[in-house]
């Protein structure tokens, strides 16, 4: 304190100075009606600035709840799509406006809090499980593609059989085309994976985008795979090889989405009985 005062004592004629230069500039302000317009409009846009500034900054730290709020309302989004929707068309209708449509996919948000790429079978969890709705077989996507598959669920958390995984297959076409065909990782590159079962007449392009197909029972059709980076068909092979560049990238994959099919068991239990019946 002692070190203080004699600071100001030292100095005192200099802020003595600035003291009455304040108060000259403030009898100039109030006196004068150009000035006074001038410092508010200055003083105004100092503090727009500075406001701006803080409010920038804490906005940085308040990205992780806007992520979550984002991943929240695309979920809805995503379950609003029209391929969440199921087709049903009675016989006798024949005309668009007849259609009815009933919601087949629901999304769940859900954040990935542990991911592996570097083993031949990797995993994912998520801080998700049995109290949010999600349950083993469901699809796991995010905003880039495919991610996976649930494969176990405890009522907070959930384990996900990576696509890079040599348990995950997924039935996948190209595209513009008809044919789909089985779509794996074989290991390695965890950018690379493989299409197999596409025909040889099939028309097939570097560059064709591979999309999920209607034949999957977990991934809505239309989900985006990857793209063809190369082909080959080896003599006396009716199949292409087919080398895929995934869409996803798994290194830095963290917001996703489950899905789950409402009509699976539906579909299940038809074909049971169907393939019951073929037995007999």
């Amino acid at each position: 304190m002692k070190n203080v005062l004699i600071f100001i004592w030292r100095y005192y004629f200099f802020f003595l100075f600035l003291i009455l230069e304040g108060f000259s500039v403030g009898l100039l302000v109030d006196n004068n009606e150009y000035h006074e317009s001038g410092y508010y409009s200055k003083l105004s846009e100092q503090t727009a600035r500075i406001q701006d500034g803080y409010d920038q900054f804490f906005e940085y730290f308040r990205l992780k709840s806007i992520n979550q709020q984002l991943a929240y309302e695309n979920s809805g989004l995503r379950s609003d799509l029209k391929q969440s929707y199921f087709l049903y068309k009675k016989a006798d209708q024949i005309t668009v406006n007849d259609t009815v449509y009933r919601q087949q996919y629901v999304y769940i948000p859900a954040k990935a809090i542990n991911n592996s790429t570097g083993k031949r079978n990797n995993f994912i969890t998520l801080n998700r499980g049995l109290l949010h709705g999600i349950k083993p077989d469901m699809a796991v996507v995010n905003g880039e593609g495919i991610v996976g598959i649930v494969k176990d669920v405890s009522p907070n958390f959930s384990s996900v059989i990576s696509f890079l995984n040599k348990k995950c297959s997924i039935s996948a076409k190209i595209k513009n085309g008809d044919y789909f065909g089985t779509c794996y990782w074989e290991g390695g590159n965890p950018k690379e994976a493989m299409l197999n079962d596409i025909p040889s007449h099939a028309e097939v392009h570097i560059g064709d985008t591979i999309i999920t197909s209607s034949y999957s029972k977990l991934f809505p059709e239309g989900i985006t795979v990857g793209i063809i980076q190369s082909f080959d068909l080896k003599p006396g092979n009716n199949f292409y090889d087919i080398k895929i560049r995934l869409n996803t990238n798994f290194q830095r994959v963290t917001y996703v989405y489950v899905v789950r099919n409402m009509m699976k068991a539906e579909q299940e239990n038809l074909e049971a009985v169907g393939q019951k019946e073929e037995e007999q």
